[in-house]
């Protein structure tokens, strides 16, 4: 019996949230005192990356027509190493890309999934905690079956390579045994942001925005706070559907979950659906004109002002420091 972990790439290393599916598989190998293998679909297995984090095997899924992001397809491939192997559980990242091609997975197996979930405690059934309605209650459940499948909720672990990894893992050849039907959801293209941008999954610093900014003119005391800071702007998802700022910098249940060293959320009032997205922030500083806003409950620290001299303040005083 293994642990199998699907890892996601990007630009040809384990992403982040990938890293963080590593570390809970391995926790999961080692209280089964099983192997941890991964599996890499459409790119070059990167051996000492997933060696560092335990890995023992690596079946690396290859295909000419896997080099672009196509769920169903990449699901074969998984499910072609699954049949292969007969791991006792395969795990993903909770992010979009790992939810879509697990659920793929199930649906293809009829093994039963577990989404989103934040511990694990092996035995006949998997006693599972996971998170439901956008991380506002945690559900206690069973999961059974011959190859139990879970994901693994983004930042409910932090990424860590193993304290004794071994050599360079094996890595193993897969052909996936493709259909066309497979391959008729792909993507096409990618939009990459501007270059130096900083993306919010890689960001130190985020600062926040919501409708308490008051216009897309407003958004300019913010970007230089981020600026100075070394980090981003994100948003609500109020100021998306305004048309203040892009969809891509939302910050949220429908938009990136965040895990910066420090979030600061300037005018927004913390509906469940945001929280769900800045929650694994190390420390929140919320700047609110309303004292009884929910955001602050979630608060490390708070200032009570209005943003609109409060962020000029703080970026004059960091340039005099600089």
């Amino acid at each position: 019996m293994t642990v199998l972990v699907w890892v996601d790439l990007e630009d040809g290393e384990p992403d982040g949230l990938s890293l963080e599916a590593l570390t809970f598989g391995r926790g999961l190998a080692t209280t089964l005192g099983s192997p941890l293998d991964a599996v890499v679909v459409g790119g070059d297995a990167p051996a000492a990356a997933l060696g560092a984090y335990g890995v023992a095997t690596v079946h690396a899924v290859r295909d000419d027509r896997l080099t672009s992001f196509a769920p169903a397809a990449w699901a074969q491939g998984i499910v072609d190493v699954i049949d292969a192997t007969l791991p006792d559980a395969v795990l993903a990242s909770g992010g979009d890309r790992g939810a879509e091609v697990l659920a793929h997975v199930a649906a293809k197996t009829g093994y039963a999934l577990a989404a989103n979930c934040t511990s694990v405690t092996p035995s006949d059934a998997y006693e599972v905690t996971r998170l439901r309605w956008g991380g506002s209650l945690l559900e206690e459940a069973r999961l059974t079956g011959d190859v139990k499948l879970l994901t693994v909720a983004p930042h409910a672990v932090s990424a860590s390579p193993a304290a004794d990894a071994a050599a360079a893992p094996n890595v193993v050849d897969v052909t996936p045994n493709l259909s066309d039907d497979d391959l008729r959801v792909h993507v096409v293209r990618r939009e990459e942001p501007e270059g130096g941008a900083i993306s919010l999954a890689d960001a130190k610093v985020v600062v926040g925005g919501g409708r308490g900014v008051g216009s897309a003119e407003g958004f300019a005391d913010l970007d230089a706070l981020a600026a100075a800071l070394g980090g981003t702007v994100g948003v609500s998802r109020v100021v998306t559907s305004l048309g203040w700022r892009p969809h891509t910098q939302q910050v949220g249940q429908t938009g990136a979950r965040i895990a910066p060293d420090l979030y600061i959320a300037c005018g927004i009032s913390g509906a469940i659906q945001h929280i769900v997205g800045c929650k694994a922030a190390k420390k929140i500083l919320v700047i609110n004109t309303d004292p009884e806003a929910p955001i602050l409950s979630h608060a490390d620290y708070a200032i009570i002002g209005d943003l609109k001299t409060v962020v000029p303040a703080i970026t004059a005083e960091l340039a005099k420091r600089a």
